[in-house]
């Protein structure tokens, strides 16, 4: 997959630009209006904690094997860590076993491919955790404000450990412009950050299904 713009500047705002139309896609589905609104029923929001431990599993674990690495390494950041929370999340939820549906298995296959590749993998990381710093931050107010949950349950979404989310964002983009990228693996982590974003909307889609919401949500 090639990237879908030019590079034009720097790795940060050519990584929001490629992203955009996919990234307004996933915010359009019917599964994060519902969520946002308010409408989706508890066990629909542990359904998206449920998939969200396969994923950041295999996520960490890629993290752990290239934490020497001098591209990968530094962005692997303890206190950007969600497989703790998310555990103690689905035990206030009640889960049991998480239920992991066939979108977020091709996902986890994804990051289990490019485990070894420092561009593939932090396009990755990028697509994940920045988004947990910002859009992430108005779920778990909402997790509150629909829910009354408060504490385990929306752990997930508590980066106090980082202080200011928009500070750190903003170091975030500045180790993502000050790495040393080739030209090339610039190319390729833009490209798969634009996978990223279509394997996590695939999910969206079929746990939309999954909790009766088909269809987008009309506007």
């Amino acid at each position: 997959m090639a990237a879908t713009s030019p590079i034009t500047g720097t790795l940060s705002a050519d990584l929001r630009q490629v992203t955009q139309p996919v990234h307004d896609q996933l915010n359009r589905s019917s599964y994060v209006a519902a969520l946002l609104d308010g409408v989706l029923p508890l066990d629909g929001y542990t359904l998206l904690a449920e998939q969200y431990v396969a994923i950041y599993t295999a996520l960490e674990a890629a993290g752990d094997a290239l934490a020497g690495d001098p591209l990968a390494g530094p962005f692997v950041i303890d206190g950007l860590r969600r497989v703790p929370a998310l555990h103690a999340d689905l035990d206030a939820l009640g889960g049991g076993v998480p239920r992991v549906l066939p979108a977020t298995t091709a996902y986890v296959q994804r990051l289990r491919e490019v485990a070894a590749d420092p561009a593939l993998f932090v396009a990755h990381h990028y697509t994940r955790y920045l988004g947990d710093l910002a859009g992430g931050q108005v779920i778990g107010k909402v997790l509150g404000r629909t829910y009354g949950i408060e504490g385990p349950g929306r752990l997930f979404y508590d980066f106090s450990e980082l202080g200011s989310p928009p500070r750190f964002r903003t170091h975030y983009r500045a180790l993502l412009d000050d790495t040393p990228w080739t030209l090339v693996e610039r190319e390729r982590l833009l490209a798969e950050a634009v996978r990223a974003f279509e394997l996590n909307h695939a999910m969206f889609e079929q746990m939309a299904e999954e909790v009766g919401l088909a269809q987008p949500l009309a506007s």
